[in-house]
């Protein structure tokens, strides 16, 4: 299956929804989540430009490295510390304009200037969270936690349906 996620829209609302129509058929009935989140992370860098965008998996207590696109990451993240760990101890949405003014960020790349992670959730439990940055002070707003939060809901329907 060949899917180009490049869009020529400058609306992100509409980017966003023009997203989801071709990610929703991308990852109907699979349910290798290994597979599917390094699928996830390569149409979202391909159709946003995101400086990094990937995931980190619960395993063990802490959250793991999983699929990402961009430069190398942390192997290993504390529930509760930086953004990631934050998502995970809060359970919610954590968008963050400046990594800088964030108690406790993580600074895997120096690089990185705003940040938005969502928790991935199913059976009430936190498996893992979405992590995306940006080289650029304020990128993410509501329209992304919004759209983000789409894109999370249908992993969780297509991975942890039967969880």
């Amino acid at each position: 299956m060949e899917a180009s996620f490049k869009s020529n829209l400058t609306d992100k609302r509409q980017r966003y929804l023009q997203f989801l129509e071709q990610f929703a058929p991308l990852i109907e009935g699979e349910k290798n989540e290994i597979s599917v989140l390094a699928n996830t992370s390569a149409a979202l860098k391909e159709a946003f430009g995101f400086f990094w965008v990937g995931f980190y998996l619960v395993h063990e207590g802490e959250l793991h490295l999983g699929p990402f696109q961009g430069s190398v990451a942390c192997y290993r993240i504390r529930k509760g510390r930086g953004v990631c760990g934050t998502a995970w101890a809060e359970a919610r949405t954590q968008l963050v304009p400046d990594v800088d003014q964030f108690p406790g960020h993580i600074a895997c790349s120096s690089l990185s200037r705003s940040e938005i992670v969502v928790p991935i959730i199913a059976a009430g439990e936190v498996r893992g969270v979405l992590d995306i940055d940006s080289d650029q002070l304020a990128t993410f707003d509501e329209t992304d936690r919004e759209y983000l939060e789409k894109v999370v809901d249908l992993l969780v329907k297509t991975l942890y349906a039967h969880a």
